[in-house]
């Protein structure tokens, strides 16, 4: 693996891990600590504008990538047509090469996925944490006068970031299942263009 792409494999594996934070059931008041400090510290925002500079090459890569892999894959049809299927380490050659393709392709399409996934997940719950803020000011000011008609909005803004939390997971779930399906369907082109060209190779 070239160094750009074990870069790309370290910042994948860094968005891992800062998802299953993200998720993590931290306490209300850890996790407003921590979420008040991503938002609004300097230095994390200078760490945010790097790595969408970095996103950008990322891009790139998987633009590469995905090239790669079909002008692998017509070499590959091509070989195969022309040596008629004789050649065992040309053909080996080249599986090792397609495969190599798929996996940056891959690499780089879950890296990018995964980050717009994360930037989506920390906004969801910034504006959670700041509605159960307001919700809880509200509560206290509602102990000590009447304020029915604030506690309702912040009740209905809780709602919609509740909603917004599920809109979240039916995302989730509807990448999960097209990711499924483009495994399929990738499945089932390697299969059709591996019987074409043994259909062209006898």
């Amino acid at each position: 693996m070239t160094l750009y792409y074990s870069m790309c494999f370290i910042l994948l594996t860094a968005e891992m891990v800062f998802f299953l934070v993200l998720i993590a059931p931290l306490p209300f008041a850890i996790r407003r600590k921590f979420f008040t400090f991503l938002s609004e510290s300097p230095i994390v925002g200078k760490i945010a504008y790097a790595l969408k500079i970095m996103f950008i090459f990322v891009a790139i890569l998987f633009v590469d990538a995905v090239q790669r892999m079909f002008r692998t894959t017509a070499e590959a049809d091509l070989a195969r047509l022309n040596q008629g299927g004789a050649d065992v380490r040309a053909e080996a050659n080249f599986a090792a090469k397609k495969f190599y393709a798929q996996r940056n392709m891959y690499l780089t399409g879950f890296t990018l996925f995964l980050s717009l996934v994360l930037t989506r997940t920390f906004y969801i719950i910034l504006d959670l944490i700041h509605t159960q803020e307001e919700y809880a000011k509200l509560k206290k000011a509602s102990q000590s006068g009447d304020q029915t008609a604030q506690l309702e909005e912040l009740r209905a803004k809780l709602e919609q970031a509740e909603a917004k939390a599920r809109d979240y997971d039916v995302l989730k779930s509807q990448a999960t299942n097209q990711a499924k399906e483009y495994d399929r369907l990738a499945d089932e082109y390697n299969a059709a263009t591996s019987g074409k060209s043994d259909k062209k190779a006898d």
